[in-house]
């Protein structure tokens, strides 16, 4: 191999290092010491804290008073901040996620597919007292919320099969944890149109969701969560009938992306 093919495995090498970091930083919040997050990744100690030292001087990385503790910087929100908003999608939703979360008065979610997971693009938070925890950047299981199952259901089984483990991890006690059953449950998914978290990923809360397809497979999808406490029969098709009507209204405003 010549030097620069050897100069370039190097400099791919390293930025990959420093995405992996800052990925564990983004997944762990919090301070981390230099020993917890050698632990972690498995890089030399002496390199890892070089890297360490490059990201903190340029704003990746913070420490804390001591200067011996790590985690995720400022900057990190600044690029993750820009990705929202200039994404055309989320734009083009906000009406939709304003009309959803003013017919129902429960808190609204615009997702996107990202591997096994969905990241919340855009909240309304629930006019209610008794609300769910939502932020932009939640990453959740993709097999144990609404969103994600209304996701993958735009995927055929093999599709599906390759991308989840035969056994999942469980979130509550009423999580699908089996590929097979999950696969069956998002087959009907495909014909009513829409998936339901029944306390599958926080208990006492129950979830809809539907894919919104302006691509297949379709990667962004949007929800409505409400507490079962507050979940009466009458609201529950309220709920259903305002998620397909924005469903519906963000496939129109999608059709030119």
């Amino acid at each position: 191999m010549s030097a620069d093919g050897a100069g370039g495995g190097a400099q791919v090498k390293s930025a990959v290092r420093t995405v992996e970091l800052l990925e564990f930083f983004a997944g762990r919040p919090g301070m981390h010491s230099l020993a917890a997050v050698q632990e972690a990744v498995g890089y030399p100690k002496s390199s890892l804290y070089m890297l360490l030292r490059t990201l903190v001087e340029l704003g990746w990385v913070e420490t804390d008073a001591t200067g011996t503790r790590y985690g995720i910087g400022v900057r990190a929100l600044l690029v993750g901040t820009s990705y929202v908003d200039g994404d055309e999608v989320v734009a083009a939703a906000r009406p939709a996620l304003d009309r959803l979360s003013d017919d129902t008065a429960e808190t609204v979610h615009l997702a996107r597919l990202d591997g096994t997971d969905v990241v919340h693009l855009a909240t309304r938070p629930s006019q209610h007292h008794l609300r769910p925890f939502t932020r932009v950047g939640r990453r959740l299981p993709a097999h144990s919320t609404a969103l994600g199952k209304a996701l993958l259901s735009t995927h055929d089984d093999e599709q599906v099969r390759s991308l989840l483990p035969g056994t999942l991890p469980a979130l509550t006690e009423h999580t699908i944890t089996d590929r097979e059953q999950l696969i069956e449950e998002l087959h009907r998914i495909r014909d009513q149109g829409f998936a339901v978290d029944r306390e599958e990923n926080t208990l006492g809360l129950r979830c809809f969701g539907t894919a919104v397809p302006y691509r297949t497979p379709a990667r962004d999808a949007v929800s409505c969560s409400v507490p079962v406490a507050r979940l009466t029969p009458a609201h529950e098709q309220t709920v259903k009938d305002a998620l397909l009507d924005a469903r519906d209204r963000l496939i129109l405003a999608t059709r030119r992306l």
